[in-house]
Protein backbone atom coordinates (compact mmCIF):
# COMPACT_ATOMS: atom_id res chain seq x y z
CA UNK A 1 0.00 0.00 0.00
CA UNK A 2 1.51 3.18 -1.04
CA UNK A 3 -0.55 6.01 0.02
CA UNK A 4 -0.37 9.71 -2.17
CA UNK A 5 -0.92 12.49 0.16
CA UNK A 6 0.82 15.47 -0.87
CA UNK A 7 -1.68 19.04 -0.87
CA UNK A 8 -0.85 21.71 -2.66
CA UNK A 9 -0.24 23.74 0.53
CA UNK A 10 2.28 21.31 1.75
CA UNK A 11 4.34 22.03 -1.51
CA UNK A 12 4.00 25.75 -1.06
CA UNK A 13 5.11 24.94 2.45
CA UNK A 14 8.19 23.10 1.75
CA UNK A 15 9.50 26.15 -0.75
CA UNK A 16 8.75 28.62 2.12
CA UNK A 17 10.84 26.42 4.26
CA UNK A 18 14.03 26.02 1.76
CA UNK A 19 13.68 29.85 1.14
CA UNK A 20 13.60 30.71 4.82
CA UNK A 21 15.77 28.13 6.73
CA UNK A 22 19.26 30.53 5.45
CA UNK A 23 17.59 32.84 8.64
CA UNK A 24 17.61 30.74 11.31
CA UNK A 25 20.45 29.50 13.69
CA UNK A 26 19.15 26.66 14.57
CA UNK A 27 15.96 23.98 14.27
CA UNK A 28 13.32 22.43 16.14
CA UNK A 29 12.49 19.66 15.04
CA UNK A 30 9.14 18.12 16.23
CA UNK A 31 8.53 14.57 16.75
CA UNK A 32 5.25 12.80 18.10
CA UNK A 33 6.59 10.40 20.92
CA UNK A 34 4.30 7.67 20.69
CA UNK A 35 6.00 7.56 16.84
CA UNK A 36 8.66 9.29 16.61
CA UNK A 37 10.25 7.81 12.86
CA UNK A 38 7.05 7.61 11.25
CA UNK A 39 6.11 11.27 12.27
CA UNK A 40 9.31 11.98 11.23
CA UNK A 41 9.74 13.52 7.42
CA UNK A 42 12.07 12.20 5.35
CA UNK A 43 12.62 14.92 3.46
CA UNK A 44 13.82 16.90 6.61
CA UNK A 45 17.32 15.77 6.29
CA UNK A 46 17.55 17.89 2.59
CA UNK A 47 15.60 20.88 4.05
CA UNK A 48 17.56 21.34 6.82
CA UNK A 49 20.96 20.66 5.76
CA UNK A 50 23.37 21.19 8.28
CA UNK A 51 21.61 23.55 10.59
CA UNK A 52 21.97 22.32 14.38
CA UNK A 53 18.71 20.57 15.10
CA UNK A 54 17.16 20.27 18.37
CA UNK A 55 14.83 17.21 18.28
CA UNK A 56 11.81 17.50 20.34
CA UNK A 57 9.53 14.30 21.66
CA UNK A 58 6.34 16.06 22.04
CA UNK A 59 3.22 14.92 23.99
CA UNK A 60 5.33 12.80 25.79
CA UNK A 61 2.65 12.12 28.74
CA UNK A 62 0.89 10.24 25.98
CA UNK A 63 3.28 7.55 25.20
CA UNK A 64 4.63 5.48 27.69
CA UNK A 65 7.87 6.02 30.39
CA UNK A 66 9.59 3.37 28.74
CA UNK A 67 9.25 4.14 24.84
CA UNK A 68 10.23 7.67 25.90
CA UNK A 69 13.61 6.47 27.37
CA UNK A 70 14.18 3.90 24.67
CA UNK A 71 13.44 6.75 21.97
CA UNK A 72 15.71 9.08 24.09
CA UNK A 73 18.77 6.66 23.84
CA UNK A 74 18.59 5.79 20.83
CA UNK A 75 18.36 9.05 19.19
CA UNK A 76 21.54 10.28 21.20
CA UNK A 77 23.08 7.21 20.22
CA UNK A 78 23.42 8.85 16.57
CA UNK A 79 24.68 12.16 18.35
CA UNK A 80 21.12 14.24 18.26
CA UNK A 81 20.38 16.38 21.30
CA UNK A 82 16.45 15.37 21.84
CA UNK A 83 14.31 16.24 24.98
CA UNK A 84 11.08 15.22 25.74
CA UNK A 85 8.18 17.43 26.18
CA UNK A 86 4.42 17.87 26.68
CA UNK A 87 3.33 21.58 25.79
CA UNK A 88 -0.02 20.64 27.43
CA UNK A 89 1.64 20.62 31.11
CA UNK A 90 4.72 22.52 30.34
CA UNK A 91 6.72 19.61 31.12
CA UNK A 92 10.46 20.29 30.21
CA UNK A 93 9.69 23.07 27.79
CA UNK A 94 11.64 25.16 30.03
CA UNK A 95 14.91 23.22 28.89
CA UNK A 96 14.47 24.23 25.86
CA UNK A 97 16.37 27.55 25.12
CA UNK A 98 19.01 26.18 26.94
CA UNK A 99 19.65 23.76 25.03
CA UNK A 100 19.15 25.21 21.84
CA UNK A 101 21.52 27.54 23.20
CA UNK A 102 24.36 24.73 24.58
CA UNK A 103 24.13 23.36 20.68
CA UNK A 104 24.73 27.09 19.37
CA UNK A 105 28.10 27.71 21.65
CA UNK A 106 30.21 27.43 17.86
CA UNK A 107 28.04 29.92 16.61
CA UNK A 108 28.21 32.26 19.33
CA UNK A 109 32.02 31.98 19.93
CA UNK A 110 32.33 32.78 16.01
CA UNK A 111 30.03 35.88 16.80
CA UNK A 112 32.38 37.07 19.81
CA UNK A 113 35.50 36.81 17.47
CA UNK A 114 34.22 39.24 15.23
CA UNK A 115 33.29 41.35 17.73
CA UNK A 116 29.01 40.27 18.34
CA UNK A 117 28.30 39.32 21.37
CA UNK A 118 24.73 39.24 20.62
CA UNK A 119 23.39 35.48 22.16
CA UNK A 120 19.76 36.04 20.13
CA UNK A 121 18.68 32.69 18.73
CA UNK A 122 16.45 32.72 15.98
CA UNK A 123 14.80 29.41 15.48
CA UNK A 124 12.42 27.33 12.90
CA UNK A 125 9.70 25.10 13.95
CA UNK A 126 9.43 22.04 11.78
CA UNK A 127 6.92 19.42 11.71
CA UNK A 128 4.48 17.18 10.29
CA UNK A 129 0.54 18.27 11.21
CA UNK A 130 -0.67 17.89 14.79
CA UNK A 131 2.31 17.06 16.49
CA UNK A 132 1.72 20.38 18.31
CA UNK A 133 3.99 23.13 17.03
CA UNK A 134 1.77 25.92 17.52
CA UNK A 135 0.45 24.33 20.87
CA UNK A 136 4.43 24.13 21.60
CA UNK A 137 4.77 27.73 20.42
CA UNK A 138 1.95 28.70 22.66
CA UNK A 139 3.16 27.65 25.81
CA UNK A 140 6.44 29.30 25.19
CA UNK A 141 5.07 32.69 24.02
CA UNK A 142 2.50 32.55 27.02
CA UNK A 143 0.23 33.73 24.65
CA UNK A 144 -1.99 32.80 21.98
CA UNK A 145 0.76 33.41 19.08
CA UNK A 146 -0.97 30.93 16.74
CA UNK A 147 -3.58 29.34 15.55
CA UNK A 148 -4.24 25.55 16.97
CA UNK A 149 -6.39 22.73 16.55
CA UNK A 150 -6.86 19.46 16.68
CA UNK A 151 -7.61 18.94 12.71
CA UNK A 152 -4.21 18.43 10.68
CA UNK A 153 -2.74 21.22 8.92
CA UNK A 154 -4.48 24.29 11.06
CA UNK A 155 -1.33 26.54 10.56
CA UNK A 156 -1.26 27.71 7.09
CA UNK A 157 1.32 30.42 6.76
CA UNK A 158 4.73 30.99 8.33
CA UNK A 159 5.30 33.58 11.18
CA UNK A 160 7.73 34.89 13.52
CA UNK A 161 6.79 35.10 17.17
CA UNK A 162 9.31 36.51 19.33
CA UNK A 163 9.90 34.40 23.18
CA UNK A 164 11.47 36.97 25.62
CA UNK A 165 14.67 39.06 24.58
CA UNK A 166 16.97 36.55 22.98
CA UNK A 167 14.36 33.38 21.21
CA UNK A 168 12.76 34.35 18.04
CA UNK A 169 10.59 30.88 16.57
CA UNK A 170 9.49 31.19 12.52
CA UNK A 171 6.50 29.09 12.77
CA UNK A 172 5.91 26.69 9.66
CA UNK A 173 2.62 24.67 8.63
CA UNK A 174 2.71 21.16 8.82
CA UNK A 175 4.56 19.20 5.93
CA UNK A 176 3.79 15.58 5.31
CA UNK A 177 5.81 13.94 2.53
CA UNK A 178 4.60 12.87 -1.02
CA UNK A 179 3.43 9.15 -0.04
CA UNK A 180 4.05 6.74 2.39
CA UNK A 181 5.51 3.75 1.23
CA UNK A 182 4.93 1.71 4.52
CA UNK A 183 1.84 0.77 5.51
CA UNK A 184 3.04 0.56 9.31
CA UNK A 185 3.84 4.24 8.92
CA UNK A 186 0.30 5.22 7.34
CA UNK A 187 -1.88 3.11 9.87
CA UNK A 188 0.37 4.51 13.02
CA UNK A 189 0.26 8.13 12.32
CA UNK A 190 -3.42 7.57 11.05
CA UNK A 191 -4.12 5.94 14.70
CA UNK A 192 -2.16 9.38 16.11
CA UNK A 193 -4.30 11.46 14.39
CA UNK A 194 -1.62 12.90 12.17
CA UNK A 195 -3.43 12.69 8.90
CA UNK A 196 -7.24 13.88 7.81
CA UNK A 197 -9.66 10.76 8.33
CA UNK A 198 -10.13 10.85 4.49
CA UNK A 199 -7.19 9.11 3.59
CA UNK A 200 -7.70 5.49 5.30
CA UNK A 201 -10.76 4.18 6.35
CA UNK A 202 -11.56 4.58 10.05
CA UNK A 203 -12.44 1.38 10.52
CA UNK A 204 -8.97 0.04 9.08
CA UNK A 205 -7.11 2.00 10.90
CA UNK A 206 -9.55 1.47 14.43
CA UNK A 207 -8.77 -2.53 13.31
CA UNK A 208 -4.80 -1.62 13.22
CA UNK A 209 -4.87 0.12 16.82
CA UNK A 210 -6.84 -2.77 18.05
CA UNK A 211 -4.19 -5.13 16.93
CA UNK A 212 -1.49 -3.33 18.21
CA UNK A 213 -2.70 -2.74 21.29
CA UNK A 214 -3.93 -6.45 22.07
CA UNK A 215 -0.12 -7.35 21.53
CA UNK A 216 1.70 -4.65 23.73
CA UNK A 217 -0.62 -3.09 25.60
CA UNK A 218 -3.65 -6.05 26.59
CA UNK A 219 -3.76 -4.92 30.16
CA UNK A 220 -4.95 -1.28 29.44
CA UNK A 221 -6.83 -2.57 26.43
CA UNK A 222 -8.96 -4.80 28.78
CA UNK A 223 -9.39 -2.20 31.66
CA UNK A 224 -10.54 0.39 29.33
CA UNK A 225 -13.14 -1.91 27.60
CA UNK A 226 -13.61 -4.15 30.76
CA UNK A 227 -12.75 -7.01 28.81
CA UNK A 228 -12.02 -10.05 30.83
CA UNK A 229 -9.98 -12.24 28.28
CA UNK A 230 -8.51 -10.72 25.24
CA UNK A 231 -7.06 -14.61 24.60
CA UNK A 232 -10.64 -15.60 22.43
CA UNK A 233 -10.55 -12.50 20.31
CA UNK A 234 -9.06 -11.43 16.99
CA UNK A 235 -9.39 -8.58 14.95
CA UNK A 236 -12.55 -7.59 14.02
CA UNK A 237 -14.23 -10.08 17.00
CA UNK A 238 -12.44 -8.07 19.51
CA UNK A 239 -13.32 -5.02 18.07
CA UNK A 240 -17.22 -6.07 17.87
CA UNK A 241 -16.63 -7.04 21.65
CA UNK A 242 -15.33 -3.35 22.36
CA UNK A 243 -18.49 -2.08 20.67
CA UNK A 244 -20.69 -4.46 22.46
CA UNK A 245 -19.36 -3.22 25.73
CA UNK A 246 -19.88 0.37 24.72
CA UNK A 247 -23.49 -0.24 23.20
CA UNK A 248 -22.41 0.69 19.49
CA UNK A 249 -25.30 -1.41 18.44
CA UNK A 250 -27.89 -0.87 15.60
CA UNK A 251 -31.34 -2.72 14.72
CA UNK A 252 -31.17 -6.48 15.22
CA UNK A 253 -28.16 -6.13 17.45
CA UNK A 254 -25.93 -5.53 14.59
CA UNK A 255 -22.28 -3.95 15.72
CA UNK A 256 -22.10 -0.62 14.03
CA UNK A 257 -18.06 -0.36 13.43
CA UNK A 258 -18.04 3.00 12.54
CA UNK A 259 -19.29 4.07 15.80
CA UNK A 260 -16.98 1.66 17.53
CA UNK A 261 -14.34 2.78 15.51
CA UNK A 262 -14.56 6.47 16.49
CA UNK A 263 -14.62 5.37 20.31
CA UNK A 264 -11.01 3.40 19.86
CA UNK A 265 -9.21 5.91 18.04
CA UNK A 266 -10.69 9.20 20.38
CA UNK A 267 -9.67 7.35 23.40
CA UNK A 268 -6.30 6.22 21.98
CA UNK A 269 -5.74 9.95 21.12
CA UNK A 270 -6.87 11.40 23.35
CA UNK A 271 -5.31 9.22 26.23
CA UNK A 272 -7.79 7.58 28.05
CA UNK A 273 -6.67 3.93 27.22
CA UNK A 274 -3.50 4.94 28.65
CA UNK A 275 -0.03 5.81 28.07
CA UNK A 276 0.95 3.99 24.26
CA UNK A 277 3.80 4.20 22.53
CA UNK A 278 3.11 2.87 18.72
CA UNK A 279 6.31 2.04 17.60
CA UNK A 280 9.84 1.56 19.54
CA UNK A 281 13.24 1.44 17.82
CA UNK A 282 13.09 -2.47 17.83
CA UNK A 283 10.16 -2.23 15.46
CA UNK A 284 11.80 0.28 12.58
CA UNK A 285 15.08 -2.59 12.68
CA UNK A 286 13.07 -5.56 12.02
CA UNK A 287 10.93 -3.56 9.45
CA UNK A 288 13.70 -2.54 7.61
CA UNK A 289 14.85 -6.31 7.75
CA UNK A 290 12.16 -6.90 5.89
CA UNK A 291 12.54 -4.49 3.01
CA UNK A 292 15.99 -4.45 0.93
CA UNK A 293 18.09 -2.21 2.79
CA UNK A 294 16.46 0.87 3.02
CA UNK A 295 18.58 3.72 4.45
CA UNK A 296 17.92 4.54 8.07
CA UNK A 297 15.51 7.32 8.72
CA UNK A 298 17.28 7.89 12.40
CA UNK A 299 20.42 8.99 10.31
Amino acid sequence: MSIQWFPGHMAKARRQVEEKIKLVDVVFELLDARLPLSSRNPMIHDLVKHKPRLLLLTKCDLADERGNQRWIDYFRSQGNAVLPIDAQTGKGVGQIQPAAETLLQPLFAAREKKGIRSRKVRAMVLGIPNVGKSSLINRLAKRSATVTGDRPGVTKAQQWIRIGQTLELLDTPGILWPKFDDPQVGMRLAASGAIKEEILPLEEVALYAVGYLSERYPELLAERYKLKDLSGFEGAELMAEIGKKRGCLQKGGEINFEKTAEIILNDLRSGRIGRVTLELPEDWKREEGETDGQDDPGD
